[in-house]
């Protein structure tokens, strides 16, 4: 079977993003998009951890990180990456509203599944064959596979800010045993840590 992973960006205090999220401000309103600097400032420093991430061959992600839409899918929304998402792999969306899968550019498909987490799992596990799935985020859905014991290897990228309120990860999900993998390493902006959740 294929391992689940999960990548999240972290304040130091476990905080994904803001609250109140809009268009304008995908990460809410506080410095959502700080926590993710490293990525982007730093990529030749951290090239094995954005590496990491992409090698999954299919993903699960929420409704909110797919974009701002609520409700019924009453506008266009072709998610926060333009016609080129990162993901280059079938990306398999929660909701409570079907929608149509959407085929973009450099071969990442979105599908929309209204049917549960698990089902998001079952189709992605399918669709990755013996490669690796991944739970993209956001918190939320990140908190309900943790909760369901459906995540092998927990990846945080934990930036140097303190957020105080948002998105946090962890919240309702009670006791866990993590091992940690390896050792710690980092830059100014970010500390990788990798764990095994320990079951």
């Amino acid at each position: 079977m294929s391992k689940v992973t999960c990548d999240v960006s972290v304040s130091v205090d476990g905080y994904s993003a803001g609250l109140n999220q809009t268009e304008e401000q995908p990460f809410g309103d506080r410095d959502g998009e700080a926590l993710h600097r490293w990525m982007f400032e730093q990529a030749e420093q951290n090239a094995t951890e954005v590496a990491a991430i992409l090698t999954a061959r299919a993903y699960v992600m929420g409704r909110n990180m797919f974009g701002p839409v609520r409700g019924e899918w009453d506008r266009p929304w072709r998610g926060w990456w333009g016609e080129d998402p990162p993901y280059h792999a079938p990306v398999f969306v929660l909701t409570h509203y079907p929608h149509e899968p959407l085929q973009m550019q450099g071969g990442t498909t979105f599908y929309f599944v209204t049917d549960g987490i698990e089902s998001a799992l079952a189709q992605a596990r399918e669709a990755a064959g013996d490669g690796e799935v991944s739970i993209a985020g956001g918190a939320h859905t990140v908190s309900q596979y943790l909760v369901a014991g459906a995540i092998d290897e927990l990846r945080l990228h934990v930036a140097p800010m303190v957020f105080g309120q948002g998105e946090r990860i962890f919240d309702g999900v009670g006791p866990l045993n993590l091992e940690q993998i390896g050792e710690a390493r980092g830059t100014d902006l970010v500390t990788h840590l990798t764990y095994r959740v320990v079951r």
